[in-house]
């Protein structure tokens, strides 16, 4: 067993977990932060994408131990402190990106990355920002649509 420290949605946490314990499971698991989704375990699917230091990242991939002293957001972590919604969740809200919503944390921490790496994507850097995140129910169109609103509520900020 291994003790680990890391500061997830800015705040510090402690796990103790052994060596192989995946990320996502420790999140889950450990930690009790049941937004980040486990959809294909291979890497694949992009349900459990979670921001490591500010970069998106597939937690089924990644073994708790190798983020020990580092800094995670996960879906809970995207809303303001006084629980007001993001402007990349209020996006998805308004332009109904979701459908059953098993990939929409995934999509929004990819979201949340590509916008703060590119605030004004044109329509090709959405879809290859957006790629590596599958939905099976959508059909994309309005995924897209709530990236370029997201980007437009970013662009309103004071």
């Amino acid at each position: 067993m291994h003790e680990i420290t890391l500061t997830v949605n800015g705040v510090v946490r402690q796990a103790r977990v052994p060596a192989r314990r995946l990320l996502s499971d420790c999140l889950r698991h450990d930690l009790g932060l049941t937004g980040t989704h486990v959809g294909c375990e291979h890497g694949v699917c992009g349900c459990c994408t979670i921001l490591l230091d500010g970069e998106p990242v597939r937690s089924c991939l990644t073994f708790a131990v190798t983020v020990d002293g580092r800094e995670i957001t996960t879906v809970e972590g995207l809303a303001g402190p006084d629980g007001a919604l993001s402007p990349v969740q209020r996006a998805f809200a308004e332009c109904h990106g979701l459908q059953c919503g098993f990939c929409t944390p995934g999509f929004l921490c990819t979201a949340t990355a590509l916008l703060r790496e590119n605030p004004a994507p044109t329509e090709e850097e959405v879809l290859e920002g957006i790629s590596g995140n599958l939905c099976r129910c959508t059909g994309y169109q309005n995924i897209v649509k709530s990236v370029h609103r997201a980007a437009e509520l970013i662009a309103e900020e004071p």
